[in-house]
């Protein structure tokens, strides 16, 4: 079903939201892209049942850390009887607190949105890894 070109960059502006909120440390703006019973999962990392929940555990990974950058690309969009459906590319660089050791980790969203009345928002994420690399090699990262 075709979406709506203003609908689909209000679905890119919650997951640029999203980005921005991890590598600004800036959890009140994090915290806007989801609603507040949402159902998150990151298999093999943790899975959370609430906007506070992902909040908190986000804010105590990324806090320690020197820069980080994530980009979002290859958004896509469709509707359904319920909301919208979104897909996303992440490209996320997390450096440790000396910004010389790290890591670079590539996956896909598959999110599911709700107009909430207050702005379109994440009810629902499936995060699929596909490659991180620890650099250097044999660096430990502790989640």
């Amino acid at each position: 079903m075709s979406v709506d070109p203003l609908l689909r960059l209000q679905i890119e502006d919650v997951l640029i939201r999203y980005a921005t909120g991890i590598d600004r440390r800036d959890w009140a703006l994090f915290r806007t892209c989801f609603t507040d019973d949402c159902d998150i999962a990151y298999p093999g990392i943790a899975s959370w049942k609430s906007a506070d929940e992902i909040t908190e555990w986000m804010r105590e990974v990324h806090e320690p850390c020197g820069h980080t950058l994530h980009r979002i690309t290859n958004v896509s969009v469709t509707a359904t009887d319920s909301g919208l459906n979104a897909s996303a590319y992440v490209d996320a660089l997390v450096m440790f607190a000396d910004n010389e050791n790290g890591t670079r980790a590539f996956g896909y969203y598959d999110d599911e949105f709700v107009d909430t009345g207050d702005g379109w928002k994440i009810a629902r994420r499936r995060f699929t890894t596909v490659f991180v690399q620890l650099f250097p090699q044999g660096t430990r990262l502790e989640l």
